[in-house]
């Protein structure tokens, strides 16, 4: 059994006196200032008077004082920890970024989103590639045989219209105001083409191979319907009607494809870097380059629904699909020019 030692109780309780003497001289404005903030984080800076609003820098400096004082003595585990959480609430408020909905998502569309497709143009040049490689592929193939159409093509997609159909059965699909295996072949496509930038995307961690298969098979996919009105003499009316919504539908599908490209490339060749890190950083470049290919989706699917019934002319489709395709190449890589040649 340990007998207490008069001299360790002595200084047991000069602590515990030094520890409280302490509390009383600066708990109220610890408390003071936790109410101030605690006001601010839930409504805004406007609900305080002029005076509080002065008062707050001048606690912050009073809790920062105090937590250096209770580090130095090695006072109460908990006090240092309150204080510690109060300091880094009062940093974070006074001196830390605050941005509003309507900011970041002016962010997004001004620096963030263009930014990153600009970063990653080395990969969008090599998944636009590997499409068209698919389309020629697909083409290809289906000139050289035409079962190969059914298996690139859903037999219940296709539902008999193939290779076998008749120029003036394929026309008629092309410009009447609406048809079945048209109406149906774009829903498809833009089914699938979401799927396709998704799993282009999630897949692109397997060293890319997913994303360059997905990319051929997407560019195989229409060149095998390419293939099919080009035989009768209506490949070009076929362009125009896909070049409506096609043009952000396709150009949103090889900037997924980029996204997984960069995952795939980084943690198969990192550098200097470890993989993880690597996959971080192009993590990062990645996810935001997704996030605006689905608002390219978006406005792809707006266009495939409302120029597929309004629009008949060649010439108009062609420049609607043109027009957007400009605009997008314009906003991605040509926006920052002018913005810095501005300054």
């Amino acid at each position: 059994m340990t007998v207490p030692v008069p001299g360790d109780a002595r200084r047991g309780d000069a602590v515990r006196q030094s520890l409280a003497s302490f509390r009383r001289e600066r708990e109220a404005d610890w408390q003071a200032f936790e109410a101030l903030l605690a006001r601010v984080e839930k409504r805004a800076p406007r609900t305080l008077s002029e005076e509080e609003l002065l008062s707050l820098p001048l606690l912050y400096r009073s809790a920062l004082s105090s937590l250096s004082v209770a580090r130095a003595t090695s006072l109460d585990s908990a006090l240092i920890a309150y204080l510690e959480s109060l300091s880094l609430r009062g940093y974070f408020y006074l001196y830390g970024a605050r941005r509003g909905l309507s900011q970041r998502v002016g962010d997004f569309f001004l620096h963030d989103w263009p930014g990153a497709m600009r970063d990653l143009w080395r990969e969008t040049l090599v998944s636009v590639a590997l499409m068209f490689i698919g389309v020629g592929a697909g083409a290809w193939l289906v000139a050289s045989d035409k079962g190969w159409f059914d298996a690139i093509i859903p037999s219940g997609l296709a539902a008999g219209r193939g290779p076998d159909a008749s120029a003036e059965m394929l026309r008629s699909m092309l410009y009447d105001g609406d048809n079945g295996f048209l109406s149906g072949f774009a829903a498809y496509l833009f089914t699938h083409n979401v799927q396709v930038a998704i799993l282009a995307f999630a897949l692109g961690f397997a060293f890319a191979v997913p994303t360059v298969l997905l990319m051929l098979f997407n560019g195989c996919m229409l060149g095998a319907m390419f293939q099919v009105y080009w035989a009768k003499g209506l490949g070009m009316e076929l362009g125009g009607w896909l070049a409506i919504h096609g043009t952000t539908e396709l150009f949103a599908i090889a900037l997924a494809g980029a996204a997984g490209i960069r995952i795939g490339t980084r943690i198969a060749f990192p550098g200097e870097l470890t993989r993880m890190t690597a996959a971080a950083h192009a993590g990062r470049i990645a996810a935001t380059a997704i996030v605006g290919v689905s608002v390219m989706l978006l406005f792809a699917g707006l266009l495939e629904g409302i120029g597929r019934q309004t629009i008949t002319s060649d010439v108009t489709r062609y420049a609607v699909g043109g027009g957007m395709l400009a605009l997008w190449i314009g906003y991605f890589y040509l926006f920052q020019v002018v913005r810095n040649g501005d300054r």
